[in-house]
């Protein structure tokens, strides 16, 4: 797996935020709320979710638009939206980095999902910042089948270029699948594959916390899932560093 570098509270005029990098992706998110709400925009039994995508060049385009419908169900299904009726929760999220030889201008089949999953780490991380409550956190894996039925993990964007199928999938903190995503050709095999090789990338957990904010997960025994609770625990230790103080 390749290497992952997250930190939390990069921006200071945020309610919270976050950087993801990993594979070549990095992405700042920044979460505001909840915050007042347009009437129009206004729901009566729980806060409304705005997901903005702003690509590493040039303006937002249907690709964009399409990774904000799916960062948008997901994050529905993680927060918990009724214990702020009537109010906005805000997640931007800012495209820093993106790996040689995938441009805005790619109409790859990996053009779309490619991303996906550093920006749906990005926005849990600075949700979590932001104190928003949550009913769980998840963790996010891509996953190719070449056409000779390999499974690739994070794959290089020519890997993805010449994948039969390439699969985006995202577990909760207990396992439960909350996102897929596919593109190409496969049958249920290679889903099922795909399925088991991205849940142990998500949730297999080997390793001990750390005291360092910015933390670099080398190892292929470790998940996802830990790098997030290893930064959470970080920030935490730092915040109280006071109380230790002489």
């Amino acid at each position: 797996m390749a290497p992952v570098h997250a930190t939390l509270s990069d921006l200071h005029r945020a309610d919270g935020s976050a950087t993801f990098s990993q594979n070549g992706y990095s992405v700042i998110g920044a979460v505001n709320g909840p915050i007042e709400v347009l009437r129009r925009d206004e729901l009566p039994e729980e806060a409304a979710i705005e997901v903005n995508v702003r690509p590493a060049s040039g303006v937002g385009s249907p690709k964009e638009r399409h990774l904000e419908n799916l960062i948008h169900s997901t994050l529905r299904q993680v927060i918990l939206v009724r214990n702020h009726p009537r109010t906005l929760i805000q997640v931007t999220l800012q495209v820093l980095q993106v790996p040689e030889g995938d441009a805005s201008d790619d109409k790859s089949r990996s053009s779309i999902l490619s991303i996906l999953p550093a920006l749906l780490q990005a926005s849990i991380l600075a949700l979590v910042s932001a104190s928003i409550p949550l009913n769980t956190t998840f963790s996010s894996a891509i996953v190719a089948i070449t056409p000779e039925g390999q499974t690739v993990t994070s794959p290089s964007v020519k890997q993805l270029t010449s994948a039969s199928s390439t699969h985006v999938l995202a577990f909760s903190a207990r396992g439960d699948l909350l996102v897929s995503e596919s593109e190409g050709a496969f049958d249920m095999d290679a889903w099922d594959n795909a399925h088991d090789v991205a849940k142990r990338i998500c949730t297999t957990t080997t390793t001990k916390a750390e005291g360092d904010m910015e933390l670099d997960l080398l190892s292929d025994h470790q998940s996802l899932h830990t790098v997030l609770k290893e930064v959470v625990n970080a920030k935490v230790l730092k915040e109280q560093a006071w109380k230790d103080a002489p």
